[in-house]
């Protein structure tokens, strides 16, 4: 039936390929999600004294999965009695899910014998699809109770499935640079056509992304020196929140989590906006102003002390002076590489253009993240906890810009500089032969012999009227010996310009044994009879 129907059997099996891609999406949704329950079971189960049901858990691990993906939760069962939200989101908790949905689209569009393949969009449409659904189950089974999912902050788990399915599909198509749509400017068709445009991008792109990895790394890094110099009082917190071996499991794993969160937090506070601990509360590296609204937990601890800031909190800013520099060196990367001529190397006005653009992404990159890690965890003094956004991508873009760009612009000059009349660097073809090198230093000792002894230096004549043979250079010591033709090999006699048979340079690299032509007699250089050659 198969053979006798090709249409049907085509359209059976573009059909299995669209069911197989759906339920990718939903598998990837429930891997997530039983990640987080397994979690979240394994550490009630070892609780000496949960206060909760096997019901209260799994309703708390579906409410933890859906905030891993950016929906907010509201808390009912407060001291007040006042539901409090709770939208600080886990980053690396969020690696999870988005990784997931980026393998999902990017398996799916892997092509296989015998099976279809799916078009881009359509797989795109279907994984995303079969990924929601289990969201849009979870999300009304954690409608109510405590903690309760805000319906209209389920706009955020579907941007970032979709985002993440559009990177798989786009990973999955080699990672492609157009063609644009077709409602796009003439001139951007124009310039995505151009290999040199695309360079241009692709350099952009790296330097945005090492100068936010910088920026992030360095936040790591006054987080744990922070936490260091107060590991008494972080040790503290962590012994008060939790009293036993399971608390303190839990205690670490949230900890954990939040790392991320605690990185961003530290780049903020290095570019100058800081970051709130309330609505009443901001640390930057000047001073720690304001009634702080401080939970007791152990990555708190790493807060400066309250007070005007010293000199200890204002070497933060080595952190964006860092990621500046970071975004320029790798602009001078491409814009002038070493071992390139000085034609290939990009103008001015490129590489401050190429600078300030990987500025602006680095900027837009600190934004999106400042954005993720921060968010409410109550209500009143708490309605506000973390950094500003749009004050951290601001900072970070004028940071990098004023000091990416002229650090980019010297760099660039430094590569392409010409001490004492000569490039850094030359090209290949531009370096003089060991023979020429050799030959200059011969004329050069001749000259200096013939005017030692009175004589005006020309050319020498044989007695037959042809060229003398001229001195050896000795292999150790570079000096010119004096003329002895029986020593002398003819294919290493240096001959005249206007001999007939061609120019040969005289070869004065050492000789060993092994290169000697002596395997035939008449290959042998002259005997010691002392005829010339």
């Amino acid at each position: 039936m198969t053979e006798g129907n090709p249409s049907l059997s085509a359209e059976q099996g573009r059909s299995a390929v669209l069911a197989l891609a759906l339920l990718r999406g939903a598998v990837a949704a429930g891997l997530g999600l039983a990640s987080v329950v397994v979690l979240v079971l394994v550490l009630w189960i070892s609780s000496p004294a949960p206060d909760s049901n096997p019901g209260g858990a799994l309703h708390a691990a579906a409410g933890l999965w859906l905030l891993a993906h950016g929906a907010e939760l509201i808390r009912t069962d407060t001291l007040s009695g006042v539901p409090a939200p709770v939208g600080l989101v886990p980053l690396l908790l969020a690696v999870v899910p988005v990784w997931l949905a980026h393998r999902a689209a990017r398996d799916v569009l892997v092509p296989e014998e015998g099976r279809p393949v799916l078009s881009a969009v359509g797989a795109f449409v279907m994984v995303v699809s079969g990924y929601l659904l289990v969201g849009a189950v979870v999300a009304y089974c954690v409608r109510d109770g405590s903690p309760a999912v805000r319906p209209s902050s389920l706009l955020f788990p579907s941007a970032v499935v979709a985002g993440a399915a559009a990177a798989g599909v786009w990973t999955a198509a080699g990672r492609p640079v157009g063609p644009p749509p077709s409602w796009a400017p003439v001139r951007l068709h124009e310039a995505l056509a151009h290999r040199r445009f695309r360079e241009r991008a692709g350099t952009v792109w790296r330097s945005a992304a090492a100068g936010v990895a910088v920026l992030l790394g360095g936040g790591a890094l006054l987080v744990a020196v922070a936490l260091v110099w107060h590991a008494h009082s972080a040790q503290q917190s962590f012994v008060q929140l939790s009293g036993d071996w399971a608390g303190r499991v839990a205690v670490l794993l949230l900890a954990l989590v939040l790392v991320p969160n605690a990185a961003v937090w530290g780049a903020a506070y290095g570019l100058g906006p800081g970051f709130a601990l309330g609505t009443a509360s901001t640390v930057t590296p000047v001073a720690f102003a304001g009634r702080p609204a401080l939970p007791r937990f152990p990555l708190l601890a790493a807060v400066p002390a309250e007070g005007p800031g010293t000199v200890l909190n204002w070497s933060a800013v080595a952190v964006p002076v860092a990621a500046g520099v970071t975004v320029a060196w790798f602009t001078v990367r491409r814009a002038a590489p070493p071992h390139a001529a000085r034609e290939e190397a990009w103008s001015l006005r490129e590489t401050a253009l190429a600078a300030v653009l990987a500025a602006v992404g680095c900027g837009a990159g600190t934004a999106v993240l400042a954005a993720a890690a921060g968010g409410p965890l109550g209500t009143r003094a708490l309605a506000e906890f973390g950094p500003v956004w749009w004050l951290t991508g601001a900072a970070a873009l004028v940071w990098t810009a004023l000091i990416g760009v002229p650090v980019a612009l010297l760099l660039r000059a430094w590569r392409l500089r010409e001490p004492g009349g000569g490039v850094w660097w030359r090209r290949a073809d531009a370096v003089p032969a060991e023979g020429e090198r050799a030959g200059a230093a011969y004329v050069a000792g001749v000259s200096r012999a013939a005017s030692g002894n009175g004589v005006k230096p020309g050319p020498e004549r044989a007695p037959g009227g042809g060229p003398a043979p001229l001195p050896v250079a000795s292999p150790a010591t570079g000096a010119a010996s004096a003329p002895a033709s029986a020593s002398v090999p003819p294919a290493a006699r240096i001959r005249a310009p206007d001999e007939d048979e061609g120019f040969a340079p005289y070869d004065f690299l050492p000789t060993g044994p092994w290169n000697e032509r002596t395997a035939r007699p008449e290959e042998a250089g002259p005997s010691g009879t002392g005829e010339g050659a």
